[in-house]
């Protein structure tokens, strides 16, 4: 398997790392106390679907889901259900696309309704810290810088990182090497090379960095309760700054290509 991709392979990626975002932005306006997350799945899944494309994430090692839906404690791996939103839940919905032989992949924390404060402070921080993370994935650079600069800005925040799950490269498989940790050291790790594409992907705890399975095998919970914020985008490595493929533009009405 190639590392680094070419032009024509970007060019289709770029096309799900779209997609993809379009559909995030779908679900999005469906977010609101009351709904369940079972019909936010249903949304996005009708919605990729009529665009051609098929869900990624739908029996990808038998998840039974088009969205992994990640409610408050939930890191990652939520299952959709017939739970109904409330006033001040933070919701991550991380969502996948397979279209033309290749893999979309972003993630979003969306609060419903008013959050709290801790919990506004918390998806603020973990949005920042990925363009953070973003802002080292050029050429010549190191793995461990991505997430140096990830933790570094977290921890200042008095937030913490999940070491179970990380970031990763995508392609004609929805997770390909290299593995992209949200922990490091400057300097360490595999050098990028111009033409990766890196999936970079902070999961942020408001507490502790423990977390623990449910019985279900997929739900990620933080073991003191605590709330959890996800945010995940798809980049191109290249010479001086990283190209986004996918984008929050649609989610947030303003152009976040930066």
């Amino acid at each position: 398997m190639n590392i680094t991709k070419t032009e024509e392979e970007i060019a289709l990626m770029r096309e799900n790392g779209i997609l993809v975002s379009r559909t995030l932005a779908e679900v999005g306006r469906h977010i609101e106390p009351g709904v369940t997350t079972s019909k936010l799945n249903d949304i996005a899944e009708a919605f990729i679907r009529d665009h051609g494309a098929v869900p990624a994430f739908l029996g990808y090692n038998g998840f039974p889901f088009s969205l992994c839906i990640s409610v408050n404690s939930v890191v990652v791996h939520g299952f959709p259900s017939d739970y109904r939103m409330q006033e001040g839940d933070i919701v991550s919905i991380d969502c996948g696309t397979k279209y033309k032989g290749y893999f979309g992949d972003s993630a979003y924390t969306f609060g419903v309704g008013k959050v709290s404060q801790a919990a506004e402070l918390l998806m603020r921080t973990t949005r920042e810290s990925l363009f953070r993370g973003i802002g080292q994935a050029t050429a010549g650079n190191r793995i461990g810088d991505i997430g140096a600069a990830v933790q570094t800005y977290v921890e200042q925040h008095g937030f913490s990182v999940v070491r179970e799950m990380v970031g990763h490269g995508i392609g004609t498989r929805l997770h390909e090497k290299p593995d992209v940790p949200n922990y490091g050291s400057p300097g360490q790790g595999k050098r990028l090379e111009e033409g990766m594409v890196l999936c970079i992907e902070p999961m942020i705890n408001e507490g502790g960095k423990g977390v623990y399975m449910e019985r279900d095998g997929w739900t990620l919970r933080t073991a003191d309760n605590r709330n959890s914020a996800h945010y995940e985008l798809t980049v191109v490595v290249r010479k001086g700054k990283a190209e986004l493929l996918s984008t929050f533009a649609f989610i947030e009405g303003e152009d976040m290509y930066k």
